[in-house]
């Protein structure tokens, strides 16, 4: 509606692009979060961080620390990355390419809006994720126990939000075609392929077997569809030119 309304190309170019990374990105997102009520049988986030409690030995029982976990946490963290606009995928807002896209036309109080909203968006999802993969407000090590839960929520939340800042910082923006590739080539059969581990986690009794058979499943689509991806693709060295 921002964009449209701006009557403006660059503003509504920004919506387009914004619409089409939101519904992208928003698959993957959701289906990363399914393992986890895989294996809690419940949509309860209470229920959710009460199945991440104890401890097998000084380690948590964190969903993160298993195969299909620490892969769904990884496709969750960039789907959501993509959701809020962030960099690397921030195209909705690319500065060199569309001039700050959606919300060109708005300045002052109204531009604090939607910049407030972004950050909003990524307060919620890093909740979310601590949640589903790091076992809400359970201390990392057993001996830590004594220190108040809350601490330990808002140290990961910190924990979390530093980590995008300083991937905003570091990685450059991606193409549009790079973006949609990664999504639908990538991005959901990875998702997909991470459900059917999670399924053969929790059928498999416990042991080193069903480490073993997980990693592969996981671990071997990785490989192909990363391959895939980059098949045809010619990576080098950036020269740079300057007129003399």
């Amino acid at each position: 509606m921002a964009g449209w309304s701006s009557r403006n190309k660059y503003s509504l170019l920004g919506a387009m692009r914004a619409i089409a990374q939101m519904i992208s990105y928003e698959v993957p997102l959701i289906l990363s979060s399914v393992t986890v009520i895989m294996a809690v049988g419940s949509l309860s986030t209470g229920r959710i961080v009460e199945a991440q409690a104890g401890y097998s030995g000084i380690l948590p029982n964190w969903f993160l620390l298993t195969p299909w976990g620490f892969a769904g946490f990884i496709l969750f963290m960039i789907a959501a990355t993509a959701e809020s606009n962030r960099s690397p995928f921030d195209l909705p807002e690319g500065e060199s390419e569309i001039i700050a896209g959606y919300y060109i036309e708005y300045s002052g109080f109204k531009f604090a809006l939607f910049f407030l909203g972004e950050y909003i968006g990524m307060f919620a999802v890093c909740g979310m994720a601590i949640t589903l993969f790091l076992g809400g407000w359970h201390a990392p090590l057993s001996f830590l126990t004594w220190i108040p839960s809350y601490f330990w929520f808002f140290a990961k939340l910190l924990g979390l939000i530093a980590l995008l800042i300083w991937v905003r910082g570091t990685v450059p923006r991606l193409r549009m075609d790079q973006l949609m590739n990664f999504a639908w080539k990538f991005m959901l059969p990875m998702t997909l392929v991470n459900i059917l581990a999670t399924s053969v986690w929790l059928l498999m009794g416990p042991g080193l077997g069903r480490w073993v058979v997980c990693l592969m499943i996981v671990i071997l689509p990785y490989v192909m569809l990363g391959k895939a991806l980059f098949e045809g693709k010619s990576l080098g060295k950036r020269i740079y030119r300057y007129a003399e």
